[in-house]
């Protein structure tokens, strides 16, 4: 939120911080769980197997995250499998008279079936509200089959956001799996990651170093040596702060003091302080000056291209703040953005993670920053207070959305797309394709009906229901004729 709409904010009482009110919709479309993360993270191991300790129905994303898991082993060049997540299906009876049997069982199968290097146990409300110990079942099993068994306590209502997987998944893979006793590496960096392409490889190498992702399509061994590693950075300091702190503090592996690596400015720093670490300054320098020299006539060439064009970013919180520094570099002019969570302090405190402030510092304020929970009702009033050519969307169930309303959306699934000083120009130039079916929006524009009501339609702030919960029900008494 900008300095000027803080007065405006939901808090209404002039204050210098601005409190966040999304909580208190009474209506909400969509979100996530930290048990649908802890299956995206965990369950996307190449060589261990996540049990979720569920009923079926928390098993319904696993198709989806099977297609993400094979496209992010196709970007790293590894083998393709499907995923590996088991459910215990509870029943009713099992609600009633508890499933710790049903779940030792289950971890006998997958050892005997699969042979996995480490067996994750994932809680989900309905096993947190019968009192299911996975604890003690994991501590019991682990000498039983002969590999790791970590408990992950991850129920949905654990947490205000869904976020908290990653921290949960993290946790498990440092408490039970990276080594304790390990052989440092001078040449190794741990990248926390989601699926992305590997351009950190790439980016590295010239300086000598190799990547170590974590932690989906990573392997036993690769979470194992996490702690042999130089250093450790993350493309997100929202999803990878939890390892990055827990490495160096447990595990001396210091994290990467710096922002993230977007835009000039973010990845000069990031390149500085990786090369702080590992004692390669000089040789830093002169790559950071080759680079620029290398990249910048195309980077010139994309502004002279994106002259008078606007954009909007609707991601997670640190990642909308490398989108929109990316976007400025380009001189597109981002006057607003949504983030689905905000992380004022991250996990180790240091001020380099402050992205936000990074952002506005280097590249001006945002005048229509809000946060908000992925709600596509909200749409039309969002992009009708803001002027935007095209919007970056990170979640795709709401690029859609953003198309019927006749503004070209690019639904960002390679997370690594615009990291670096390559990631400047691959963004720029998906975004001249993005922009070239502007018309096509228009055309569905006008042939898509909008489900929402014209009461709702006619409203002009997007948030107006987080403000004044009582309206829908007096909208709604409305249309009774109540």
């Amino acid at each position: 939120m900008s300095r000027t709409e803080k007065n405006a904010c939901c808090a209404g009482n002039g204050s210098k911080a601005c409190r966040l009110c999304e909580l208190n919709t009474p209506f909400t479309q969509q979100t996530m769980c930290a048990n649908a993360i802890v299956e995206c993270q965990i369950g996307n191991l190449t060589d261990c197997i996540l049990i979720q300790h569920s009923p079926i129905g928390c098993a319904a994303d696993n198709a989806w995250f099977n297609l993400a898991f094979k496209m992010g082993l196709g970007r790293r060049g590894k083998p393709l499998q499907s995923l590996q997540i088991f459910c215990t299906n509870l029943l009713e009876r099992d609600m009633v008279f508890g499933a710790s049997d049903k779940l030792r069982q289950t971890i006998r199968e997958v050892k005997e079936r699969f042979n996995p290097k480490a067996i994750f146990i994932s809680m989900s409300c309905s096993t947190a509200i019968i009192g299911e110990d996975i604890d003690s079942i994991a501590d019991e099993m682990e000498p039983e089959v002969g590999v790791p068994v970590v408990p992950l306590h991850c129920e949905g209502f654990r947490s205000k956001h869904w976020s908290t997987g990653f921290d949960i998944s993290q946790h498990g893979v440092a408490q039970k799996i990276v080594k304790r006793n390990p052989k440092k590496r001078n040449d190794l960096i741990n990248i926390v990651a989601l699926w992305g392409s590997n351009y950190f490889t790439d980016m590295l190498k010239p300086l000598g170093l190799k990547v170590n992702y974590m932690i989906d399509t990573a392997s036993y061994d690769e979470l194992a040596q996490a702690s042999e590693a130089a250093a450790t950075a993350t493309f997100c300091h929202t999803l990878g702060s939890y390892m990055a702190t827990v490495l160096e503090q447990h595990f001396g592996v210091p994290q990467i003091d710096a922002p993230q690596p977007y835009g000039f400015a973010a990845t000069d720093e990031w390149f500085r302080a990786i090369a702080k670490v590992v004692g390669k300054e000089d040789e830093t320098e002169a790559y950071i000056k080759s680079e620029h020299e290398r990249v910048m006539p195309k980077i010139l060439e994309l502004r002279e291209k994106f002259k008078g064009v606007k954009g909007f970013v609707m991601t997670g919180s640190a990642y909308s703040h490398g989108l929109i520094s990316v976007l400025r570099e380009l001189g597109i002019e981002v006057q607003g953005s949504i983030v689905f969570h905000h992380d004022p302090v991250y996990d180790s405190g240091a001020e380099h993670q402050n992205t936000l402030k990074h952002l506005v510092d280097n590249y001006g304020d945002i005048p229509h920053f809000t946060v908000s929970k992925t709600q596509a009702y909200q749409l039309p009033q969002v992009f009708n207070r803001v002027e935007t050519d095209f919007v970056i969307i990170r979640h795709q169930g709401l690029a859609p959305e953003a198309a019927k309303l006749g503004i070209p959306a690019l639904a960002m699934g390679d997370e690594h797309i615009p990291v670096g000083y390559d990631g400047m120009i691959r963004t720029g130039e998906i975004l001249l394709d993005i922009l070239a079916r502007k018309r096509f929006n228009k055309v569905l524009q006008r042939h898509v009906e909008s489900p929402y009501s014209k009461w709702w339609q006619s409203q002009k702030d997007p948030f107006i229901l987080s403000k004044n919960p009582e309206i829908l029900d007096k909208a709604l008494k409305r249309k009774a004729g109540k």
